[in-house]
């Protein structure tokens, strides 16, 4: 027997044309797709930092629709166009996971879908894996 799929949609106008959810629950799992920096009336700040902070708004949002949130996070990816962009972006990473302490990557990239963005982010979480479970305890080796 396979595990339920509960799609998540968001407010992204490429979900339907490219044909993808925002996040996608398969049992205890959840992937959240490739977040760009888009508020609601579709503006675009230059700031990394600010980019950056939203992605983690619009991934929160989407995590916690799927009965989770940043706690569960497992694995983070961030894109970014610069690498100059790195320790704005990382600065915010590390803020929302010091505790949680995910597997995640930094890729530096030739572009990304909206030329106004500077940073992407994805996640994936699994339930009932972090706060409560042990995660952010520090007890872990290194």
């Amino acid at each position: 027997m396979h595990p339920e799929r509960q799609k998540i949609s968001g407010s992204s106008p490429y979900e339907a044309t490219i044909g993808f959810s925002r996040a996608l629950r398969v049992g205890e799992r959840v992937f959240v797709s490739g977040t760009g920096p888009v508020w609601p009336d579709d503006t675009v700040p230059p700031d990394a930092e600010l980019q950056t902070r939203r992605c983690f708004e619009i991934i929160r949002t989407a995590l916690r629709e799927a009965g989770t949130d940043l706690g569960d996070v497992t694995r983070t990816r961030m894109f970014i166009t610069d690498p100059a962009h790195a320790p704005a972006v990382g600065a915010v990473h590390g803020e929302l996971f010091a505790a949680i302490r995910p597997a995640a990557t930094m890729v530096v990239v030739a572009g990304l879908l909206d030329e106004r963005w500077v940073v992407e982010v994805e996640a994936e979480a699994i339930l009932g894996s972090g706060a409560g479970s042990g995660a952010g305890s520090g007890s872990g080796s290194d």
